[in-house]
């Protein structure tokens, strides 16, 4: 009861300070004096904060636990104020309740309650900045400061149930090129009219791979802009393209299929937000299936993309309530995050130790 006691209490705290990407000092300071009351030593850089529980053995795999803290600005639809935590028939409104604080809060706990323990791996607790724009300055920033791990258990709203892939994010900028002309006169190319068999393949496109969890990959074009003057035929047009790829794609393998089928040139604005998929054979898909946990593909971006070693998505809330007006979580939910985080854990050790793999 304490641990949940003191995790809503927490999120009750987090919810009133803001804390948008690239802003979020100010809980990263409360993360660390929730972490250093209860006599735990804190690392910080930038705005991410990571603890070690304190069993630390480098002969021994490391699990990192991993949320964040940071906020997307609440829209113009809120009828409460998003920074007052309010509690109302068993749900906890306040900006950032569901995306991600009851996930972040729930980790945290569970991060306490195996903190002194001797388990057959490491804990490591991350609570990391910038996730919501995909930031330089968030997890992608500290990864080289951390031990490798085996498992990193990324905390969102997912009702519990467990992303075993995820979609990667590639936003690519194209032109077609023309020549230019008098409008009134048969002079020049047109771009515009160049880019017209480009924009139509790719309405049309289908990519050759199809993911067990997360179904086809996908190209739309969404933003398109040529020409200057009514009179004179544009020499370029420039399309963007946004691109979400699945499991069985790199974002350079996805870019190469395009190239091969796109006249236009294509240059991707990044290659970070790559895709990412839990191997086969691996233990947590094991502890998973003993715990009854439905497994799925999550078509939305989290900081999975930018770990760079096997990963899930899971914790109480819902990702239907992200990002809305209103936002809250039911209490009753963190309360079942962080005994699920524990279960989790707890059969994952259990399993090392009857070598279950083997």
């Amino acid at each position: 009861m304490t641990l949940f006691h003191d995790a809503v209490q927490l999120l009750t705290q987090l919810i009133e300070i803001p804390s948008y990407s690239k802003e979020e000092s100010a809980t990263a300071e409360l993360i660390e004096e929730f972490l250093t009351t209860r006599d735990i030593e804190v690392h910080k850089s930038g705005n991410n904060i990571w603890a070690f529980a304190s069993q630390f053995d480098r002969n021994k795999p490391t699990i990192w636990l991993n949320s964040h803290h940071d906020t997307v600005k609440p829209n113009a639809g809120y009828t409460k104020d998003p920074f007052q935590a309010i509690t109302k028939d068993g749900k906890l409104y306040g900006l950032g309740s569901n995306d991600a604080g009851g996930p972040l809060v729930s980790l945290l706990a569970a991060f306490t309650h195996f903190y002194d323990q001797d388990l057959p791996f490491n804990l490591i607790m991350i609570a990391s900045a910038e996730e919501e724009i995909s930031g330089k300055n968030g997890i992608a920033s500290v990864i080289d400061q951390l031990p490798p791990c085996e498992l990193a258990i990324v905390g969102e709203p997912t009702l519990m149930d467990m992303a075993v892939a995820e979609k990667g994010l590639m936003v690519i900028d194209a032109k077609v090129y023309g020549k230019a002309g008098h409008a009134a006169r048969e002079e020049g190319v047109n771009a515009i009219y160049e880019a017209l068999e480009d924009l139509q393949k790719i309405r049309d496109f289908r990519f050759e791979k199809v993911s067990r969890f997360l179904g086809k990959s996908k190209v739309s074009a969404t933003v398109i802009h040529s020409g200057q003057q009514h009179n004179v035929v544009p020499d370029v047009c420039e399309f963007v393209l946004d691109v979400r790829v699945t499991d069985s794609y790199s974002l350079e393998e996805a870019l190469s299929e395009l190239k091969t089928s796109l006249s236009a040139e294509l240059s991707p604005r990044s290659l970070r937000l790559q895709s990412s998929q839990v191997p086969e054979g691996h233990l947590i898909l094991k502890v998973g299936e003993y715990l009854g946990l439905k497994t799925y593909g999550s078509p939305t971006l989290s900081d999975q993309a930018l770990i760079p070693y096997p990963s899930v998505k899971i914790g109480p809330g819902d990702s239907a309530r992200s990002h809305s007006a209103d936002e809250y979580i039911y209490l009753n939910e963190i309360q079942k995050g962080i005994e699920g985080y524990i279960s989790i854990l707890d059969t994952y050790a259990e399993m090392i130790t009857k070598n279950i793999l083997k």
